[in-house]
């Protein structure tokens, strides 16, 4: 019966490339770092600037809506002209409701970032 041996090499372990976590390239402002950074906050300026189109469209298209339509400025809600009563009950709800949004999408979009970065 042949006897076995064990053949080994004098290195135990192949000599690896260090693996950076993305954390650390972010905080160390690597260009890998960059690019991360700059995707989240290319995300998040879209997203500003969706929930200001959307409101900048809503509060500007009221004076148009009322000045093609005369007789909605005619209209009164419990004595207060149209326009007045949709300024003051509807606008001001209009922009919590923006930003209520936006909070929450931002939250969201930092969240995927942050699963993203600890995935890497």
């Amino acid at each position: 019966m042949p006897r076995r041996v064990a053949v080994t090499s004098p290195r135990t372990a192949a000599a690896r490339r260090p693996r950076y976590p993305a954390t650390r390239e972010i905080d160390e402002q690597t260009h890998l770092g960059e690019v991360y950074m700059r995707s989240l906050l290319r995300t998040q300026f879209r997203l500003a600037m969706f929930v200001c189109t959307v409101l900048g469209c809503v509060v500007g298209g009221l004076p148009l809506l009322f000045l093609l339509i005369p007789r909605l400025r005619e209209v009164e809600l419990v004595g207060v002209p149209l326009p007045w009563a949709v300024l003051a009950a509807l606008i001001y709800p209009a922009f919590v409701a923006g930003a209520w949004l936006y909070v929450r999408q931002a939250e969201r979009n930092e969240r995927h970032f942050a699963d993203l970065v600890e995935r890497q």
